[in-house]
């Protein structure tokens, strides 16, 4: 399987609370609900057709339970298109914590995780998406599990909050393989990781 992570990103790189103001208020943050005044629309429709392409999604804890909760859930959301791609298709959640999933089609990858996704990704075609879960982003990138790198990045500065990318982490030169433009100012980049980059000398 081809695992492709899928990130709604401000233009500063935040994550956090992009749903609502109290969907995540980590670390004292205060802006949360920055990207639906702006999501709707060409964007909206083409996320749906994102989340149906997958043919299985995996996700860090936290994201698994606030989808769990909402897509899995609320019935007008489970019987959008994107709540029916989440409902139907197998979920699997990388955590150590997590013992009881309730949510239909759950595994749990609890041990060797590193070893899971590769077993995963061998023994499938399609395509595994990671959707939100950012600090599981951050260590498939660190493992060299991820195949492509897909962005919605927001016309917005929020100014402060978590980051997709850590201040110090490994780095990675990317292609760019796909790009479009949405009438809100949202642009979706598709990137493949293409090894380390090379740096001028001197």
């Amino acid at each position: 399987m081809k695992l492709t992570t899928v990130t709604n990103v401000s233009v500063d790189g935040v994550i956090q609370g992009l749903g609502g103001s109290n969907e995540d208020r980590r670390g004292g943050f205060e802006r949360g609900g920055w990207a639906l005044p702006l999501f709707g629309g060409d964007a909206e429709t083409y996320l749906s057709d994102v989340y149906q392409r997958a043919d299985a999604f995996l996700f860090g804890r936290r994201t698994y339970e606030i989808f769990a909760g909402s897509w899995g859930t609320i019935e007008d959301m489970a019987n959008a298109p994107i709540g029916q791609a989440l409902n139907e298709r197998p979920k699997y959640v990388a955590s150590t914590t997590l013992t009881d999933p309730r949510w239909a089609g759950s595994t749990v990858f609890s041990g060797d995780v590193a070893g899971a996704v590769r077993e995963l990704k061998a023994g499938r075609e399609g395509e595994l998406q990671v959707h939100g879960s950012g600090a599981l982003v951050r260590w498939l990138l660190d493992h060299r599990l991820v195949d492509e790198i897909a962005l919605f990045t927001y016309p917005v500065v929020v100014g402060q909050g978590t980051r997709l990318f850590p201040d110090a982490g490994p780095d990675a030169a990317l292609d760019l393989v796909d790009f479009r433009s949405f009438t809100n100012g949202i642009t979706h980049h598709v990137y493949r990781p293409t090894g380390r980059p090379q740096y001028a000398a001197g």
